[in-house]
């Protein structure tokens, strides 16, 4: 049976992504609405061959929608999954900024809580996804103790408009311009920039908060110390993971978990270039994991290296395959 699909946020990078990623793995549908608003309504968005035009979100009748995705950019995302949801529209939210009470869920990692078929599911912030990824297979060795990860994000998890920055002041720094930074606090061509959100009075930045919470529901509670870093990259995310488990872990124990995981690749090889980088992973659906090793600062310690497209698994990939897994429990109406 197919569904009438609606996407807010559809003309945004994820937002896009997702339309792209419906129609790329075949998901049943029987209409595809892009919704947006302000400037984005009237423009025009591909799915599959088809061309369709960006709605008002406003005026868009949810009653006549079996599914809705909320991509990053979404206005009101909390009260617009509630007055979806209680018109029966399934909801799928990857904008960020997800009610509290809706199940967090990495298809992969997490599916039992699907259970009972919420109304509302949250696709976790992109650090999340990528952490939760890698340390899961882990879990099956040892109990997880504590993570500290540092997560370096591209520009594009931050829109358009901040790539068009990243793009621009690279080019102005050959011609001797001066970087007049809009989309962020500070220059981010040939920089770095430990800010990725607003800060909240403990020090931490939103973003940091929202990794720290998602990745530890998706991991049984354990305590999540994140640092977010934004790079002058493009696409492509990466994390530094170090990790506290109850017991040893052997190195080789590791690595076999990791290769044998759904949605994982392991890329670890000791020698020059024999790791993942953020450019590996442009376009690609697995999160990658390389540079595993010993962390000898702590008792019980493993240190590694992840990375995927923040695009793809970081963002609408996992979005789909909630709403695949939402299909095939018959969570769909239609």
């Amino acid at each position: 049976m197919a569904h009438r699909i609606a996407v807010t946020g559809a003309t945004g990078q994820v937002g896009r992504e997702i339309i792209k990623t419906l129609a790329e793995r075949e998901f049943p549908v029987a209409s595809m609405t892009a919704l947006g608003s302000g400037r984005s309504v009237g423009g025009s968005l591909s799915f599959g061959d088809q061309d369709i035009k960006v709605e008002a979100v406003e005026r868009h009748d949810w009653a006549g929608t079996d599914l809705l995705f909320l991509a990053p950019g979404t206005t009101g995302p909390v009260t617009l999954a509630r007055k979806a949801a209680a018109a029966g529209c399934a909801v799928v939210d990857a904008s960020g900024f997800a009610n509290p009470d809706a199940p967090v869920v990495v298809p992969e990692v997490n599916p039992g809580a699907l259970t009972g078929n919420p109304r509302i599911v949250a696709s976790p912030v992109s650090g999340a996804i990528l952490m939760a990824m890698a340390l899961h297979p882990l879990q099956a060795l040892a109990g997880l103790v504590r993570v500290v990860a540092t997560s370096l994000q591209p520009v594009s998890g931050a829109g358009r408009e901040a790539m068009d920055e990243l793009f621009s002041q690279t080019r102005g720094v050959f011609v001797n311009d001066t970087a007049v930074p809009e989309q962020f606090p500070k220059p981010i061509a040939f920089n770095v920039i430990p800010q990725v959100g607003a800060f909240g009075e403990g020090g931490l930045t939103d973003e940091e908060e929202a990794m720290a919470e998602d990745a530890g529901r998706l991991l049984g509670g354990v305590a999540v110390s994140a640092t977010c870093v934004r790079v002058p990259v493009f696409i492509g995310q990466c994390l530094t993971i170090q990790a506290t488990f109850d017991r040893p872990v052997d190195e080789a124990e590791a690595r076999e978990a990791i290769r044998g995981a759904a949605g994982l690749t392991l890329l670890d090889h000791r020698d020059d270039g024999g790791y993942v980088t953020p450019l590996d992973t442009v376009g690609e659906d697995p999160v990658f994991v390389s540079r595993i090793r010993p962390d000898l600062t702590v008792p019980n310690g493993l240190a590694l290296w992840c990375a995927g497209d923040n695009l793809r698994k970081g963002g609408a990939l996992n979005a789909v395959q909630i709403a695949e897994e939402l299909l095939r429990r018959g969570a769909l109406r239609g």
